[in-house]
């Protein structure tokens, strides 16, 4: 694989020279491969490795500019000895941590770091992050955005990627913080939910299912999410648009888990937009959302980006349909200022409806689209 810089590097390297940088996201993102690219292998240490664990117990450190910490979380006293290090370190010392989903769960279960570190949330690749190397969108559609299968360039190794790390995920890092007493039960849900993406979600429907209760289902849901195995989103709306409340849609980091097209396509969108609000959240400390659109008359638009609960975008994913949604044609007429966006796969057409609704391949609009949620209220 060639040379390839990540999309956070830059951010990473802003932020060093202030506070300790924490480098959370799904596991095998690329978190290692970015913070190793920053320095000499000798800044590297994993706890892991018994020899770096020795190293990093006795703090025999090496003599470079910056540490690098992996899996430290897995220290009891992780946080403690952080806090020391980051206390009394030399003024240009820096200190980058990095870790699986575990990182993003514990370093909330105490204050002892409050003020002293910046957290940032790598993704997936996106198609604005693949420009210049020679891969386009259909490559991230069969492939997935995770680094190993996409740049692995096979479609079969890729499936079999993605068997393996759905039970990874599953097995070993849920299972490491988690008390599952049905782990079979729970794999059981984590196959059945790509069917089911793109759609509200009922977890009356999954009890019965996969036969375990409904405060079952829903915990199992949150461990999913909190391990980046997927994500939710709620609806967007107010009592003036007989919005539905509580219904949540699910989708997933890896998208080649979904079979389907259309709901792939929804899919690989959502998790484009949910990267570039936590971009935005993470660097600007903004008040981001990826919600979707849903009302008790049935219209319904597949997302709608707010900020400070205002929408500041509308997406509407068309995979084969060419035809312009009367419901976000609806919405458009609710928010007539709010930049509007129907996404078509590989659809040649590209025009401006009379509501000014774009309506256009996702591959040529994608980078107009993050400027407007980079842009936000100040659009």
């Amino acid at each position: 694989m060639r040379a390839f810089e990540r999309y956070l590097v830059p951010q990473v390297k802003k932020d060093l020279p202030k506070k300790m940088v924490f480098l959370g996201g799904p596991r095998q993102v690329g978190k290692t491969t970015l913070a190793r690219s920053l320095a000499s292998p000798a800044s590297y240490l994993n706890w892991d490795s018994g020899e770096d664990r020795q190293r990093i117990l006795q703090h025999q450190l090496p003599a470079t500019s910056i540490w690098i910490f992996d899996e430290i979380h897995k220290f009891k006293k992780w946080r403690n000895y952080l806090k020391g290090l980051y206390d009394k370190k030399p003024a240009r010392q820096q200190i980058l941590v990095t870790g699986s989903a575990r990182l993003d769960l514990y370093r909330r279960g105490g204050d002892s770091l409050q003020g002293r570190y910046h957290f940032l949330r790598l993704h997936p690749l996106t198609s604005d992050e693949i420009r210049g190397t020679r891969r386009d969108l259909q490559d991230l559609f069969e492939l997935s955005g995770f680094p190993e299968p996409f740049f692995g360039g096979d479609k079969f190794e890729s499936q079999r990627w993605s068997r393996e790390y759905r039970q990874r995920i599953l097995r070993d890092d849920i299972s490491s913080v988690e008390v599952i007493e049905d782990l079979g039960s729970a794999e059981h849900l984590m196959l059945r939910l790509p069917e089911l993406v793109g759609s509200p979600l009922s977890l009356n429907s999954l009890s019965e299912d996969i036969q375990v209760s409904h405060k079952t289902i829903q915990r199992w849901m949150n461990i999913f999410e909190k391990f980046y195995a997927l994500f939710r989103l709620s609806p967007f709306g107010s009592p003036k648009l007989k919005a539905v409340k509580k219904e949540q849609k699910h989708y997933h980091f890896d998208w080649t888990l979904v079979r389907e097209n259309g709901p792939r396509f929804e899919n690989l969108v959502a998790s484009h937009l949910l990267k570039w609000c936590h971009l935005y959240e993470d660097i600007q400390g903004r008040d981001l959302e990826l919600r979707y659109f849903r009302d008790r008359e049935k219209r319904e638009v597949d997302f709608v980006v707010t900020e400070h609960l205002r929408p500041i975008l509308f997406v509407e994913c068309k995979f084969a349909d060419k035809t312009l949604s009367p419901h976000l044609r609806y919405l458009k007429r609710k928010f007539p200022n709010v930049p509007s966006f129907q996404l078509l796969w590989a659809e040649s057409k590209d025009y401006m409806s009379e509501e000014g609704i774009r309506v256009a391949p996702f591959s040529r609009v994608d980078v107009e689209i993050k400027k407007v949620i980079e842009k936000g209220l100040a659009y």
